[in-house]
């Protein structure tokens, strides 16, 4: 038995809405929900395609499958048919560990030029005339 991410509320929103039918010749949709399973594992962990874990099938199989869902707007259909309920559990930042990178803060960046210790020590420049 697999652990999906999805509920069952979740899918049946989004199975009338995928490419193929279980009863279609092939594999194109017998298997809709696993496959979406596996573009979910790919976003949340954000492996590359080779490192799909082989229960969701050929990682080559299911990305020529992403591409041809991607080209034919069937994620845009689904985000929009579950927007209407966000799950804000995972949305959450806590800003205490969220970090700005110092460009980020206005700060400026790159090497300062600053005089050395010895050069302080000894005095002012001298200027010649």
């Amino acid at each position: 038995m697999h652990r999906f991410v999805l509920t069952d509320a979740q899918w049946a929103k989004m199975e009338p809405l995928c490419l193929g039918k279980p009863t279609d010749p092939g594999r194109t949709g017998a298997d809709n929900r696993l496959f979406l399973e596996a573009v979910l594992w790919i976003a949340r962990t954000g492996s590359p395609w080779r490192d799909l874990p082989p229960t969701f099938g050929n990682w080559n199989t299911v990305f020529k499958r992403y591409r041809d869902w991607v080209k034919a707007g069937v994620f845009k259909r689904i985000f929009d048919a579950v927007s209407d309920d966000p799950d804000m559990e995972f949305a959450m930042v806590d800003a205490t560990i969220v970090k700005v990178h110092r460009h980020g803060q206005g700060a400026k960046g790159g090497p300062k030029i600053r005089p050395s210790a010895s050069r302080r020590v000894a005095g002012p420049l001298k200027s010649s005339r």
